[in-house]
């Protein structure tokens, strides 16, 4: 049990990593930091396509990694 868990652990996590790659930045340099909470509390939701599906995939692996991870505990004691 503990070797299937730690192999799908490494593969979200690799999933996980790869998802995080391929995402683009949401801010442009400290201007962006700065104004990018505002904008995202006050602003228009414009994630649309590809974003909100690689938005969603990444809830899902993180999701999935802490649901593993706690396992792995688990069955380690």
């Amino acid at each position: 049990m503990n070797t299937l868990l730690t192999v799908l652990l490494v593969i979200d996590c690799i999933v996980l990593i790869a998802i995080v790659l391929l995402q683009e930045g949401k801010s442009n340099g400290l201007s962006g930091a700065i104004s990018g909470g505002a904008e995202q509390l006050f602003g228009k939701q414009k994630t649309r396509g590809v974003d909100l599906i690689l938005k969603r995939i990444t809830i899902v692996a993180s999701v999935f990694f802490f649901l593993i991870t706690i396992a792995i505990g688990y069955f380690n004691l």
